[in-house]
């Protein structure tokens, strides 16, 4: 397993838990506060994993590249 699908698991992992996290902090369970905060949800692990890319590729733990992620 490479450094990419790690990150990219670990995004799913966070946008699972800051979801799950709102919900339960939140109390409220309608269907509309779930639907907004899986919005939200999905949107934070996918600014999460774009943020901890960039880092990575700067401190030199990720190649600079995309032709990386495919292989």
């Amino acid at each position: 397993m490479n450094a990419i699908t790690r990150l990219k698991l670990s995004s799913i992992l966070f946008t699972v838990l800051w979801t799950g996290g709102m919900l339960w902090w939140s109390g409220a369970y309608q269907s509309a506060n779930f639907i907004i905060l899986s919005v939200c949800g999905a949107l934070a692990g996918y600014l999460w994993y774009r943020a901890m890319r960039w880092q990575f590729q700067l401190m030199g733990m990720l190649p600079r590249n995309d032709s990386a992620e495919t292989r």
